[in-house]
C-alpha cells in the first residue's frame, strides 16, 4: 500500500482529535494522500461537525475503498462522548490505537504513522505501564537502537534539530544513563536523519552534560569519561561531529546555522530551547524505528480541550514531515 498516512487520535479528552482533524482539513486538498484515522469514530465525527471541517470521513473497510479519509477503531466498543478529562477509558484507548497504528506500519499497510498527544500520567493511572510513545513503539517494533529527535523552525525560517541521548527519566538518573554507547548511537541516528531529510551535510554537535561542559572536570567528569570518547569514536567512523560543547551557547550556534543537529544529553536540555524557538511548528520524530513515526511536540492540553481554539500547526508539521519522509523512501 502506498500513499497512506495513519493518524492516531490520542487522548480524546485532550486536544488530540481537534488538532488531528484541523490539520487533516488543511492537508487534505494539497495532494492525493490517503489518511487512516485510528480512534473512536464518534469523537472524530463530533469534532468534524462541531468545527464545520467538512472532512469526508468514511469507515475503513480496506485499502481499496473509494475515498481518501477513513477511520478505523480496533476496539470493539465505542467510547462515551461525554468522558471527563483524563478518563481511564480514554487513556487505555489511546494506547490501543497507538499499538494498532504501529502494527499496521509493521504490516506495511501504512507508509507512516502520526500520533496525537497522550498523557503518560493518565495512562499509568489507568493501570498500564507506560514511559512514553517513543519507548512504547520501540518495544512493539522489537528494536532498541532508537532515539527521539525534535525539529522545528522559527518565524525567520531557521531550523533547530535536537536528538536526545536519554528521554523520559528523572533528572537524578540521567548521568548513569548517559553512556558512551548511547551517545555514539544518537550521533549515528542524527547523521542518518540528516540524510533522510536530504540535507547537504550532517554537521553535528554534542552537548556536555554538566554546566560549561564540566569545566575540564571541575564540575563533573562525564564529558571526559563518556561524551568525549563517544564523539571521538564517532569521528573515527567518519561522522562529522564535534563536542562536548557547553549547552548554554551551543543552541544559539545551531540556530544560526553552524550545526545541523544538536545531540542533547537529556530531555529538558534539548526540548526547552527547541520549544522556545519552534513551539507551534515543532515535530517529534522517532529515529531508528523500522517505520516512520512523527507527532506534534505538545501535550494533551486538557485546559483548552473542547473549546475549538487549539492550534494545529505542530500537527500539520508532523503530517508534512511524515509525507516527506515517506516520499523519500518510496
Amino acid at each position: 500500500m502506498r500513499g497512506w498516512i495513519g493518524i492516531t487520535l490520542g487522548d480524546v479528552t485532550g486536544i488530540g482529535p481537534e488538532v488531528a482533524l484541523k490539520a487533516l482539513a488543511a492537508e487534505f486538498p494539497l495532494d492525493d494522500t490517503c489518511y487512516l484515522l485510528i480512534g473512536d469514530a464518534g469523537h472524530a465525527r463530533q469534532v468534524n461537525q462541531q468545527l464545520a471541517l467538512k472532512l469526508p470521513l468514511q469507515t475503513y473497510g480496506g485499502a481499496n475503498g473509494a475515498g481518501r479519509v477513513f477511520i478505523a477503531n480496533p476496539l470493539a466498543e465505542p467510547l462515551s462522548l461525554d468522558l471527563v478529562e483524563g478518563s481511564p477509558s480514554a487513556a487505555r484507548a489511546a494506547v490501543a490505537w497507538l499499538a494498532d497504528g504501529a502494527q499496521r506500519c509493521l504490516r506495511q499497510e501504512l507508509d507512516a504513522l502520526v500520533t496525537a498527544p497522550v498523557s503518560k500520567e493518565m495512562i499509568v493511572r489507568a493501570g498500564q505501564a507506560f514511559v512514553g510513545q517513543t519507548e512504547f513503539l520501540s518495544q512493539i517494533a522489537g528494536v532498541e537502537r532508537t532515539a527521539m529527535m525534535l525539529l522545528g523552525q522559527d518565524e525567520r525560517g531557521r531550523w533547530l534539530r535536537v536528538a536526545l541521548v536519554t528521554t523520559h527519566l528523572p533528572l537524578k538518573l540521567v548521568a548513569e544513563q548517559v553512556t558512551k554507547a548511547r551517545v555514539e548511537l544518537t550521533i549515528e541516528l542524527a547523521a542518518q536523519a540528516c540524510r533522510d531529510l536530504g540535507l547537504p551535510r550532517a554537521h553535528i554537535a554534542a552537548c556536555g552534560l554538566n554546566p560549561h561542559a564540566g569545566e575540564g572536570g571541575q564540575m563533573g567528569n562525564e564529558e571526559q569519561k563518556v561524551i568525549g570518547p563517544a564523539v571521538l569514536a564517532a569521528q573515527r567512523r567518519q561522522f562529522d561531529v564535534i563536542g562536548p560543547r557547553s549547552a548554554d551557547v551551543l543552541f544559539y550556534n545551531a540556530l544560526r546555522g553552524d550545526y545541523d543537529v544538536v545531540v542533547a544529553m537529556y530531555h529538558d536540555q534539548g526540548l526547552a530551547p527547541l520549544k522556545t524557538v519552534a513551539f507551534e511548528t515543532g515535530v517529534n520524530w522517532t529515529l531508528g524505528l523500522p517505520f516512520i513515526r512523527t507527532s506534534p511536540d505538545h501535550g494533551t492540553a486538557y485546559d483548552i480541550a473542547g473549546q475549538g481554539v487549539a492550534n494545529p500547526s505542530s500537527m500539520m508539521a508532523a503530517i508534512r514531515l511524515a509525507k516527506q519522509l515517506a516520499r523519500a523512501r518510496a
